[in-house]
């Protein structure tokens, strides 16, 4: 059954005023519901958005009691727009009947741009999306017109409610937060992963496979804006691998990650800069056990460059999988914030693999830990005792010493008096021969090497910290080559006389 057509129009979206969300007229399915046929129940919307449209649109939906199944289909028009032009992209998820309230507790499932249709029910939802009953109440379709063409966005919804006794939902199984591992190491991570659960196309088990393959002690599973892979991991972790549940926050004005949050919880993303709300939602994820780490901050892709600042951050995605021309800002960015010391934030990479040929693991994260467990994984990143490698065939060591026997190393500091010598050794093993090592300070790089390694002499009062750099040959004349590895600093302190 067809409802007639529905023009969202200018002056229909604009009368609602300059909010970031727009409802619709609600669709009703109670006429059909109390008829003698019990056979499914469909309604069709659509409608027209016009450039500027809000960032999301709500279509409410009325659910009567006795229904098992809902299953949403979408489409919309993309015209062809000339060069520099953008066209039309228009995600979609649901709300149930607990509401669209920021924050709040309706939130059934995200699949953004990634399908064009959906399921959920008791026992199962199409991935994205999360198991449940079909409770009885006003449910919203949640359209997200990312960008509009200038001829508008036009949009067909078509929403099909099942009868039906609603199957038992099953209890979640999550993976354990500690494996076995091998007492306090350095362990191997890849913490920005897309699955079928978002927009990735490889399953759960591809992916525990190819990051045993990469040689990764942890992973964390981090969805667009949605939990629903959490629940899916069981049977892929081990004694080899800790799998840690997160998110991809993926505002219009850049992305988190939520790394390492207590299993099912979902942080919500309908908010931009101006309204000065993130803060409100990186405390929830600490309040979940995680860390807020700013993905790709200067990415250039629409919507990715990271605009909320960096008071929330607990560390920063500084390499963010095959290196490229915005990494390389990202990384100069956060050394010239590394003069602070007290209050700076650590750096971490990741592989953000969706698909093939993206690589797991490209880069990883390796982490001196206490032990292969959430806690200690995530304190070793937040106390920056890490670096970043293009892959397990590549490790590094950086040590700073003093006069008086004391050393120092990733994220830590070496007081010693103002002009007494401090000794700065960099080790690399298994980079490629053409590579090149490096120590960079506060006022830049200040001694080169061979791929095995470099020393240098100092002194607290000349460098405020030292860090290291691998680097492959340069591919562009006149700009550093692609990096191999990184590290966090190691700070120098002067001691009071």
């Amino acid at each position: 059954m067809t409802e007639p057509q529905e023009h969202t129009t200018r002056r229909a979206l604009f009368t609602a005023g300059a909010a970031a969300a727009l409802t619709l007229t609600s669709v009703s399915f109670a006429r059909a519901a109390d008829s003698e046929d019990k056979g499914p129940l469909t309604r069709t919307v659509r409608g027209t958005l016009p450039p500027g449209a809000p960032d999301f649109v709500h279509l409410p939906f009325e659910v009567p009691r006795g229904i098992r199944q809902l299953h949403v289909s979408y489409s919309y028009e993309r015209p062809p727009t000339p060069p520099g032009t953008l066209g039309n992209a228009l995600d979609i998820g649901v709300f149930d009947e607990r509401g669209t309230a920021l924050g709040g507790r309706g939130f059934r499932g995200w699949s953004g741009g990634a399908r064009s249709e959906f399921f959920l029910r008791g026992d199962d939802a199409t991935p994205g999306y999360l198991p449940g009953p079909v409770r009885p109440g006003t449910w919203h379709v949640a359209l997200a017109p990312y960008t509009v063409a200038p001829e508008g966005l036009p949009y067909e919804v078509t929403i099909t409610l099942t009868p039906g006794p609603a199957e038992p939902t099953p209890r979640p199984v999550y993976p354990p937060t500690r494996a076995a591992g091998r007492g306090r190491a350095w362990y191997r991570g890849d913490c920005h992963l897309h699955s079928v659960h978002s927009d990735g196309r490889r399953t759960p088990a591809e992916i525990a496979a190819l990051a045993r393959a990469a040689g990764l002690d942890f992973l964390t599973t981090t969805e667009h804006n949605t939990p629903s892979s959490h629940a899916r991991w069981e049977g892929l972790w081990g004694d080899d691998l800790l799998i840690l549940t997160g998110e991809e926050i993926t505002t219009r004005n850049g992305h988190v990650l939520a790394v390492g949050t207590d299993p099912g919880t979902h942080t919500d993303w309908r908010y931009r800069a101006r309204d000065n709300r993130f803060g409100r939602f990186a405390r929830e994820i600490r309040r979940a056990g995680g860390l807020v780490v700013p993905a790709h901050p200067h990415a250039n892709c629409l919507g990715c460059g990271w605009q909320f600042g960096f008071a929330e951050a607990d560390a920063v995605e500084v390499w963010n999988g095959p290196y490229t021309p915005d990494d390389e800002v990202s990384l100069q960015a956060w050394d010239k914030s590394l003069v602070r010391q007290t209050g700076w934030t650590p750096a971490m990479g990741n592989s953000d693999a969706h698909r093939d040929p993206d690589r797991i693991g490209h880069p990883q994260t390796v982490v001196l830990a206490d032990a292969l467990s959430r806690d200690a994984i995530l304190a070793g990143i937040r106390a920056g005792r890490s670096y970043v490698a293009e892959s397990a065939a590549l490790s590094l060591t950086l040590t700073a010493a003093g006069s008086r026997g004391r050393t120092a190393t990733l994220g830590g500091r070496l007081t010693a008096p103002p002009g007494s010598p401090v000794t700065v050794r960099l080790t690399v093993t298994g980079a490629a021969a053409d590579c090149t090592t490096h120590l960079v300070t506060d006022q830049g790089t200040v001694r080169s090497g061979p791929a095995t390694g470099v020393e240098w002499s100092t002194t607290p009062s000349y460098a405020a910290y030292v860090r290291a750099e691998v680097r492959r040959p340069p591919t562009v004349p006149g700009l550093p080559g692609p990096l191999a590895a990184f590290s966090n600093p190691v700070f120098l302190r002067t001691a009071l006389p």
